[in-house]
């Protein structure tokens, strides 16, 4: 434990007021960030665009954080992490209010323009609030500190798609592809434009909240923190730091497993539903496969809990990331391979393909990755921590790249399947993609096995 975390702590003392102003943060991080799944099939249908266009909603977003992560890092150097906290909110929040704009034109650019928006502010929020989680702690328990913000993620991330259906998406069903093509020209755009003002009020009301959150924050006993107490990082150039912090191997393997890893956290919950409705999954309301993204998210939360019951004392993060890596390599393997004609009846659900339950599974692989590959990237980095912070979150572009490689795959393969007369219940190009994910769980699993022990790039 170094002397600049030893610092931290013992002026901060107890972390439960720091913890719980935390895990609100990351509830509200979870609720903006999940909204993307329903909101793919969504725009699809009110914007009239195919299914790779339709995946731009995540690079849009998720690109933000590769774009910002450095400018964000930046900004929390002039105005301290509290204030970035509250920045990040504000940002947040103005990219909610876009929406209204952009749902009266029904302009995908500016949909895409105001989720670029949110991505911004989510940068500086997590660049802001990451180091806190690592450093109010032992390192060791660091991992299930994660977790227990990481339950309040994705229990908004199970929230989220089931308020927005509920609120936004409960006529979906007379608004499909089918039945908007037998309107003439004004009777359809009259149709669409009603379907894109749903979002409005939704969304004008989120950014309202979390206006008044960022108040909250900013007068919170929310403390300052100072990753570089000996001064000797501050008074390095901002490339410099770059350049320094890309000295240490585990923070560069570290990115790289980020990257991936997010790639495939973002497809299991965002492309989940696109799966479900290629699949007929509609339920009785007509608007069943919307709700898939939740059941994703209830997979992440089973995983997170585990992370805080088992970490430290019964299972190392070590040993997590390595059963997530393997847990994944064989859940992708089985979604690819299995057919989705199988059908598995679950209480107070409709028939569901094993196929889509497979990539609901993901969430659970997927869970302690996150919460692993942090503490073990910005080990022993001291005062640059917090430019490191900065270049993990830019590896957050796994989630705006590979959507779209998943999008362009499923669309060749689907259309390659028409025009040859395969049935697209047979083999379809949404399961054939999920191939994209097995670089990223063979990555994971690499890192927890050794890339997290380099401290040299000499070998």
């Amino acid at each position: 434990m170094s002397n600049i975390e030893n610092a931290v702590r013992l002026e901060r003392g107890n972390p439960v007021i720091p913890m719980v102003i935390l895990t609100l943060l990351f509830f509200i991080l979870g609720f903006v960030t999940w909204l993307n799944g329903p909101l793919i099939p969504f725009f699809e249908l009110a914007c009239e665009l195919s299914s790779s266009q339709a995946y731009f909603v995540t690079f849009a977003f998720y690109i933000a954080y590769f774009v910002m992560a450095i400018p964000s890092s930046w900004i929390i150097e002039k105005v301290g992490y509290k204030n970035g906290i509250s920045l990040g909110l504000l940002i947040i929040a103005a990219g909610a209010f876009m929406f209204y704009p952009a749902a009266s034109s029904r302009t995908f650019l500016l949909f895409l323009i105001a989720l670029f928006v949110m991505g911004t502010g989510l940068a500086v929020l997590q660049t802001a609030s990451n180091p806190y989680v690592v450093v109010i702690g032992p390192r060791e328990s660091a991992a299930a500190r994660i977790s227990v913000l990481g339950i309040a993620n994705k229990l908004a991330g199970f929230v989220a798609p089931i308020v927005l259906t509920a609120l936004v998406l409960s006529n979906m069903q007379d608004f499909t592809a089918d039945k908007i093509a037998l309107l003439d020209e004004a009777s359809k755009t009259a149709a669409l434009n009603s379907l894109a003002l749903q979002l409005q009020r939704p969304y004008l009301y989120m950014g309202l909240i979390i206006m008044v959150l960022a108040l909250l924050v900013k007068f919170s006993p929310l403390p300052e923190i100072d990753l570089d107490e000996d001064g000797n990082v501050t008074n390095l150039s901002i490339f410099q730091q770059i350049k320094n912090a890309f000295k240490y191997p585990q923070l560069v393997l570290g990115v790289v497993t980020l990257m991936l890893y997010i790639s495939a956290e973002v497809l299991a919950g965002d492309s989940i539903g696109g799966f479900g409705k290629q699949l007929g999954v509609y339920g009785d309301e007509g608007n069943f496969y919307l709700k898939l993204t939740s059941f994703t998210m209830s997979f992440m939360v089973v995983g997170y809990v585990l992370g805080i019951t088992l970490i430290p004392k019964y299972l190392s993060q070590v040993t997590a990331l390595k059963a997530s890596g393997f847990l994944g390599l064989i859940l992708v393997l089985a979604i690819v391979l299995i057919s989705p004609k199988l059908m598995i009846q679950l209480p107070g659900i409709p028939n569901l393909p094993i196929v889509i339950l497979l990539v609901a599974l993901l969430g659970l692989a997927n869970a302690l990755c996150w919460p692993a590959i942090w503490p073990m990237a910005l080990q022993d980095l001291g005062g640059y921590t917090k430019i490191a912070s900065a270049i993990l979150i830019m590896g957050i572009i796994g989630g705006a790249v590979f959507p779209l490689f998943y999008g362009m795959i499923v669309e060749h393969v689907n259309t390659s399947n028409i025009e040859n007369g395969v049935a697209l219940t047979s083999k379809s190009g949404n399961q054939i993609a999920y191939l994209i994910l097995l670089p990223s769980y063979l990555m994971i699993l690499f890192y927890a096995i050794k890339g997290h022990k380099y401290r040299s790039w000499k070998i």
